[in-house]
């Protein structure tokens, strides 16, 4: 088993030379809105064949955002689905049903999110797919883990928030005692993190081994993972030491300070870069207070240490501010408007949001994956397909597969 392991290995490190990470792995991705194809754009961006599998007139996420000329080529989809293939199929139909068949004797893995008793409905639980090929790597997106008494509830962004307890952290911050939603996609993405994760790993399971799997990730345990890790503090021993909530993230005056002209964050993550931070804003007597004096004092009273802070940062504007923080090396960056992101000169160096032109939808930004491998440097990224647009291109393909 070794011997194979390396001889595999070593035909995929002479194709990462000539080819990208993932070429020549399949994956069927019949899942829909953000955590499944989430996860398949990443593999997708490392060369991975994605072919999307779309319900007639096409999955939700290309309908989120607006379109600039093709309906059903809207903003999330340019992004979510790039690099992918797309061929719309009715599972419900006998036909396109044995079509997807065919399709699975040819991945290597299989990604949805279909809720259990619907797939196995439909003729696609694992049991059923892996009869059709032994080895597929089967991962299920789910709501909540199916050994639990919510697996066969619906799961949306919001819904995995409240369960999870993020929406309380806001009021526990600001004091407003009404539960509120980060205003972002956060539990799908995270739960995306963790899908592309799967596939890798048993990806390399399968390389060692020869074996396929059923992998099951849930997004109300992925998330309630990705919060608890810092906000468990005190509940983490049994007995408990103190309570849930890391108390730096959620003191009250630990937000973004004003400046002349807007405003910036500062980071004084140790006591002596506190120290160093009142001297750099010209205010080094507030620490010789009382209720500052000392480290232990400075610890209990952070609030009002934070609001001595904000006291001081008017007098400069966050340019002049910027430069003397940089300058003595010290953790601060502008707070910039979601609007002027791509303004950033970082991201404008680094290429990052890159203008590219669609075979169909004109110019737009396309995001430049994050990490970057040094064996493979010149990837090409892949743009986001129109329904069904590779659909005779697999029809033709499986023909003739029994």
């Amino acid at each position: 088993m070794l011997l194979a392991w390396k001889r595999s290995t070593a035909h995929l490190a002479c194709q990462m030379a000539k080819t990208m990470m993932l070429e020549g792995i399949r994956i069927v991705d019949l899942s829909s809105v953000v955590f499944g194809p989430y996860a398949t754009q990443m593999l997708a961006d490392m060369g991975a064949e994605v072919i999307k599998v779309e319900p007639p007139g096409g999955e939700t996420s290309r309908f989120i955002g607006k379109h600039a000329k093709t309906r059903g080529m809207g903003a999330m989809h340019m992004t979510l689905n790039r690099g992918k293939k797309s061929i719309q199929l009715d599972l419900k139909s006998a036909e396109d049903a044995a079509l997807m068949r065919k399709l699975l004797k040819t991945a290597d893995i299989f990604i949805h999110n279909v809720r259990g008793k619907a797939i196995t409905k439909l003729g696609f639980g694992y049991e059923a797919v892996k009869e059709l090929k032994p080895d597929i790597i089967y991962l299920h997106c789910t709501g909540f883990g199916q050994n639990g008494p919510y697996r066969d509830l619906q799961a949306y962004d919001d819904v995995i928030q409240a369960a999870t307890g993020v929406a309380t952290l806001l009021p526990r911050a600001d004091g407003n005692p009404r539960p509120r939603y980060l205003p972002s996609l956060i539990a799908d993405k995270v739960a995306g993190h963790y899908g592309a994760q799967a596939m890798l790993a048993a990806l390399i399971h399968k390389l060692r081994t020869g074996e396929g799997q059923h992998v099951e990730v849930p997004m109300f345990e992925a998330f309630a993972t990705f919060n608890l890790t810092e906000h468990m503090q005190g509940a983490t021993f049994d007995p408990p030491v103190g309570s849930f909530g890391y108390y730096r993230q959620l003191d009250p005056g630990r937000q973004p300070f004003p400046t002349a002209d807007g405003y910036i964050s500062l980071v004084p993550y140790t006591d002596a870069k506190m120290g160093q931070l009142f001297d750099l804003l010209g205010g080094p007597e507030v620490l010789s207070k009382p209720e500052f004096a000392g480290p232990v004092e400075r610890f209990r009273n952070a609030t009002a240490l934070y609001e001595e802070i904000a006291r001081l940062t008017p007098a400069k504007t966050t340019a002049q501010w910027m430069e003397i923080f940089v300058a003595a090396e010290f953790p601060a960056m502008p707070v910039r408007d979601l609007a002027k992101i791509f303004d950033d000169p970082h991201l404008i160096a680094t290429g990052y949001a890159a203008i590219r032109e669609h075979p169909t939808e004109g110019r737009y930004h396309q995001l430049t994956p994050p990490i970057r491998f040094s064996a493979d440097k010149d990837r090409v990224l892949g743009f986001s397909p129109a329904l069904d647009q590779d659909g005779a291109d697999l029809r033709r393909e499986l023909e003739d597969l029994e």
